[in-house]
């Protein structure tokens, strides 16, 4: 009888690792065909990956920030490990979008997205927006997207 039960927690424990094995094995096939190792980079060129983004990529290439910035200097946080959280998440959501066909034909900036962008943009022009009459105590308060909607998109 206690071999009966042996038995039985094998099978199960290889049950398990096969399929922990298999979700491992289809993750990685996922990843490769993917181009995922893309994504891990700063090239603005993983961005375009999703057609939708056609648009935004060939607008930036005109604008003048493609001198100046790629897609995760505006995009994600400056930090190391925010960037990277924020790469994780939006990637998830992205796959998901993509796999299941629900993204929108135009795309839009989400609120926390919005909020990465106007801390990068105070961070790289706090110089001249102060000179302009933007800094101080109000800055938190001013949307620099809502006069500066186009900028690295539409300049």
């Amino acid at each position: 009888m206690a071999s009966e039960r042996t038995d039985t927690g094998r099978g199960i424990a290889w049950t398990v690792v096969a399929g922990v094995g298999a979700i491992a094995g289809l993750g990685l096939f996922v990843f490769f065909q993917a181009d995922g190792a893309s994504y891990l980079t700063d090239a603005p060129e993983a961005c375009v990956n999703c057609h939708v983004m056609q648009p935004q990529y060939a607008a930036w290439q005109k604008s003048s920030h493609s001198a100046a910035a790629v897609c995760n200097d505006c995009h994600t946080p400056a930090p190391l490990v925010g960037k990277l959280a924020t790469k994780a998440r939006s990637g998830l959501a992205h796959a998901f979008a993509f796999t299941t066909g629900r993204f929108p034909d135009t795309i839009r900036i989400k609120p926390a997205s919005a909020s990465i962008a106007q801390a990068n943009c105070r961070r790289c022009h706090v110089a001249i927006a102060e000179s302009m009459g933007h800094g101080g105590a109000s800055r938190e308060e001013r949307d620099c997207l809502f006069c500066h909607a186009g900028v690295g998109h539409d300049d």
